[in-house]
């Protein structure tokens, strides 16, 4: 069976809804709240290599602490950097599992895992 991880954070709707379809499909899941438990450089970049994605589309760019940074968004680096400085520039929720990762964005994104 696998194993997956949410990203979530409680007051967001969206990861509630993911967090109630993951509940709903029965499966096995760690929460991770992130504002509470950030995530380190090497879980960010993991979750990155899993999206197949770039660090671009997991940053929350209308956060307003996001521009008050002047985050380079052609800069991997420079925007891992300010997540991990931030974790309120997440992009909520993401789900992992063993080799793969969705944002829930919209929630129905996860059933792809599943």
């Amino acid at each position: 069976m696998k194993k997956y991880t949410i990203y979530h954070n409680p007051r967001c709707s969206k990861s509630r809804e993911a967090l109630k379809i993951l509940e709903n499909a029965g499966v096995d899941f760690e929460v991770v709240e992130y504002l509470k438990t950030p995530p380190k450089k090497a879980d960010l970049q993991g979750i990155l290599k899993k999206l197949n994605d770039s660090a671009r589309n997991i940053v929350r760019t209308k956060e307003s602490v996001f521009a008050e940074l002047e985050v380079d968004l052609d800069n991997e680096n420079q925007i891992i950097d300010a997540i991990l400085k931030h974790p309120i520039l997440l992009e909520r929720p993401i789900v992992v599992t063993n080799n793969r990762a969705v944002i829930g964005r919209p929630p129905e994104n996860i059933l792809d895992l599943l």
